[in-house]
């Protein structure tokens, strides 16, 4: 999901600068919320990988219908197998195609030498830009941010992350929502499945102010409208920060094993709102779904205190 909110900015911002172009994103039909808020020249189109377009046969029908729409360029954004194939099939239809560069060789240098003697790499935004500007489009990204309103006193907390590389412990994370509570903020707490119910239902039952959204939330679109509400959303390096970017929520993000300089901090978010620990084996991933090379496991999240993450809430 973190992957796809990445593409609204880029989208958005090619749609307002050629009013006049249809522009079709295909993605998986869970993901329409977050393509709810773009430009009337965009269509987004829901597919169903494991029913309607499965395997070999459903790829094939799926380039059909994208023959059918008759269009001028296929940008791929993915480059995975399934987008691979259908590139293939487009260019050889005769239409311009484009893919991203997602510089993996950079990213294995950077996970070598870590991040403390390498450059920031390109942002993942910067590399959706340019597969389109190699379509031949000229345009900035100008994505619009959330006006100043008045504090609500509401936080958001997203404890949770695919891989343990990039969750923060959770009694850490539970220390915060501790002070944050007796603090009188309002805090609403995300996650997914029967596992981060039980645990999130019961800090909710333990801490004042505190209510778990998980199987309440009401759907994607519900949570949207309820992050673009947050003064502020606490997630770590996942599709939460991502959500809170496009809704123009002020994200501040826990990084253990991954790192900004890989190029995934949410768009227009403050670099100084990544809470993290120096050490030179960061990133030690990309994604954070390898294993720990020290012998006290995962200090990049061990060593994060509660106290500095509400610190850096706060502002103070």
């Amino acid at each position: 999901m973190g992957d796809v909110a990445m593409c609204v900015p880029v989208v958005y911002s090619l749609a307002k600068k050629y009013s006049g172009l249809e522009i079709v994103f295909l993605s998986r039909k869970n993901f329409a919320p977050i393509f709810a808020r773009l430009p009337q020249n965009v269509k987004f189109v829901g597919i169903d990988l494991k029913n309607d377009y499965k395997g070999m046969s459903g790829l094939n029908r799926l380039f059909r219908e994208i023959k059918e729409m008759k269009i001028d360029a296929y940008a791929d954004f993915h480059d995975v197998l399934r987008t691979h194939y259908l590139r293939i099939r487009t260019f050889l239809a005769g239409i311009k195609t484009e893919k991203i560069n997602k510089g993996r060789a950079d990213k294995r240098r950077l996970t070598k030498k870590g991040a403390v003697n390498c450059n920031p790499l390109k942002t993942t935004f910067e590399r959706y830009h340019d597969v389109l500007k190699r379509l031949g489009f000229d345009f900035e990204l100008d994505y619009p941010t959330k006006s100043q309103s008045e504090k609500t006193g509401k936080i958001g907390i997203a404890p949770f992350a695919a891989h343990k590389g990039k969750i923060l412990p959770l009694e850490t994370m539970e220390k915060v929502v501790e002070i944050l509570s007796s603090k009188g903020l309002k805090i609403y707490l995300f996650g997914f499945g029967d596992k981060e119910k039980a645990i999130l239902d019961a800090w909710q039952d333990k801490y004042p102010n505190v209510e778990s959204l998980v199987g309440r939330s009401g759907g994607l679109a519900n949570e949207l409208n309820l992050i673009a509400d947050l003064d502020c959303m606490l997630s770590m390096d996942s599709a939460n920060m991502h959500l809170a970017s496009l809704v123009g929520t002020r994200a501040v993000s826990v990084w253990g094993a991954t790192h900004p300089a890989a190029g995934f901090l949410g768009f227009n978010q403050n670099p100084d709102d990544a809470v993290q620990v120096d050490l030179p084996c960061r990133p030690c991933s990309v994604y954070g779904n390898k294993e720990c090379r020290l012998s006290t496991p995962y200090k990049c999240l061990t060593a994060i205190t509660p106290e500095s993450i509400v610190s850096r809430i706060l502002g103070e």
